[in-house]
């Protein structure tokens, strides 16, 4: 046999396209030739491969080898082409049997030894190798992410001997089962308790509303007012994550990362980028496009402290995203779409110096300093965030207290659950996701709610945008209190959660 066939995946994304890698002996000068639109590290697995060949005591044939790795037009980048390449070679040379090699998807680096590393993307790459109905082989190091999703048949290997070994049938390889049951369900007591800040009763309430619908908020207050405290807590009263959701962000935290931690399953991530990252950090990016921050709290939590520091033009890439839940990354040879449904939670002072309205009196920041302070961010970001809320300082009485007397996390995620899946029944997605037509249909208005809105739209200067994000907002209040109907009292409490048209 003087070709093999056999299948790998590439990544385009957090899609990994199929790959077809094809290997060809013929006679002619020795030679050792890939095509099909490889990267550097790409070619240099035909070094790799040899050596692991040798080491491993397999014979090299001394003819032309052409390994094309189809299509011709997707770009393939990373080690993982090693394993597969060598067992074209052994196959097509009549060194191991390849009647079997259809049967199963290949991806592992090798080292110079014959062992397999790992690879970064295996959870994509199984998902997709599921779908086709073939098993997946795969380095030991990556099986156990793999093995995250449920209907994968997942091989472990840990050098290519074994492998070789396993086609052979003279020591099959065990199909990798799971070490922990992965539809467990993620613990609210992973993430501290939101009954440690004292006080804040009102940004308590406004965390409660956006963790039910989804919904995107911005504290505004002085230093030391648990702003911070606030948001770390946030994930804790989230609903828990599907299975779908979770195996999305898996899978993407496992293209950026080499890996993904399996101690994480069902965790709703909880990214903090520092005020000093890029616009390429945020969105992501690079030759071979990787996902950013917004892209690796996909169904988690973004937090952005010091709001106002970061640079605006780094702040604008949220716009998109906060609309669509997705970021294109654009490069001129490749094209690369990320999920970015994320929960946008931010918090700034009010002013330079940050003690604006502090009832130290501290603040001496002129007005045309205050200004410029909240200039860096924009109206049109401004607007894209559904909740702005004022976050004072804490009394001292209440904060010497021995004691708190705020809720648990535990009883409010139960509150959040309730109206999260009353959603779902309802119309199949959080408040949030709502589109203009389904506001119209469930976010309908009595004369008095509607004159009160009026009223607001009037006074505030409202934009249609800060309009629809009132509603869907009422919509959540109503359905924490498990009321049908949008009431006068929903909408005037959505109101107060729009701080700074107020201003």
């Amino acid at each position: 046999m003087s070709l093999a066939v056999l299948y790998s995946r590439a990544l385009a994304g957090i899609q990994a396209p199929l790959v077809t890698v094809e290997t060809h002996i013929a006679n002619g000068l020795p030679s050792f030739t890939i095509v099909g639109l490889p990267d550097t590290e790409v070619k240099e697995s035909k070094d790799r491969v040899r050596a692991a060949l040798q080491n491993a005591q397999f014979k090299i044939p001394a003819q032309r080898i052409t390994v094309n790795l189809a299509p011709a037009d997707l770009p393939k980048e990373s080690g993982r082409f090693d394993l597969p390449i060598a067992l074209g070679i052994l196959a097509a040379t009549g060194q191991i049997p390849g009647d079997k090699l259809d049967q199963y998807e290949w991806a592992g680096e090798l080292a110079l030894t014959g062992e397999l590393r790992p690879i970064h993307g295996a959870l994509a790459m199984t998902y997709n190798a599921s779908q086709s109905g073939r098993s997946f082989v795969l380095p030991q190091q990556n099986a156990a992410e793999a093995a995250l999703v449920n209907n994968a048949t997942i091989y472990a290997a840990k050098s290519l001997l074994q492998v070789c070994a396993h086609l052979s049938g003279h020591e099959p390889l065990p199909v990798y089962q799971n070490a922990f049951e992965n539809d467990r369900d993620s613990s609210s007591s992973a993430y501290p308790d939101l009954d440690e800040v004292k006080g804040q009763v009102h940004a308590k309430r406004a965390l409660e509303i956006a963790a039910a619908g989804g919904h995107s908020l911005l504290m505004i207050g002085p230093p030391g007012t648990g702003k911070s405290m606030l948001a770390a807590r946030f994930p804790g009263i989230l609903p828990p994550m599907t299975e779908a959701e979770a195996l999305e962000s898996a899978a993407i935290q496992s293209l950026s990362q080499g890996s993904f931690n399996t101690d994480n399953w069902k965790k709703r991530p909880f990214r903090s980028p520092h005020h000093t990252a890029s616009g390429i950090a945020l969105v992501g990016g690079g030759s071979h496009p990787r996902p950013g921050e917004i892209s690796l709290a996909m169904h988690g939590v973004l937090f952005l402290d010091e709001l106002a520091e970061f640079d605006r033009k780094v702040l604008e890439v949220l716009r998109e995203p906060l609309e669509s839940g997705k970021i294109t990354i654009s490069r001129a040879a490749r094209q690369a779409e990320f999920p970015a449904q994320f929960q946008l939670i931010a918090a700034m002072n009010p002013c330079p110096c940050g003690y604006l309205g502090h009832p130290s009196g501290k603040c001496h920041c002129t007005p045309d300093q205050i200004a410029r302070y909240r200039g860096r961010i924009s109206g049109p970001l401004l607007d894209r965030i559904d909740m702005q809320i004022e976050v004072p300082a804490v009394p001292q009485q209440e904060l010497m207290k021995q004691q708190t007397t705020g809720e648990k996390s535990s009883t409010i995620r139960q509150r959040v659950e309730k109206a999260h899946q009353l959603q779902l029944d309802r119309q199949g997605e959080t408040n949030s996701r709502l589109s203009v037509k389904e506001i119209d249909r469930l976010c309908a208005l009595d004369d008095a709610s509607e004159n009160l809105l009026k009223q607001a739209i009037s006074r505030l200067n409202l934009s249609a945008r800060a309009y629809h994000r009132i509603l869907k907002v009422a919509r959540t209040i109503a359905d924490l209190a498990g009321i049908e109907k949008i009431s006068n009292q929903h909408i005037a409490e959505a109101i107060q959660y729009r701080r700074l048209d107020k201003q």
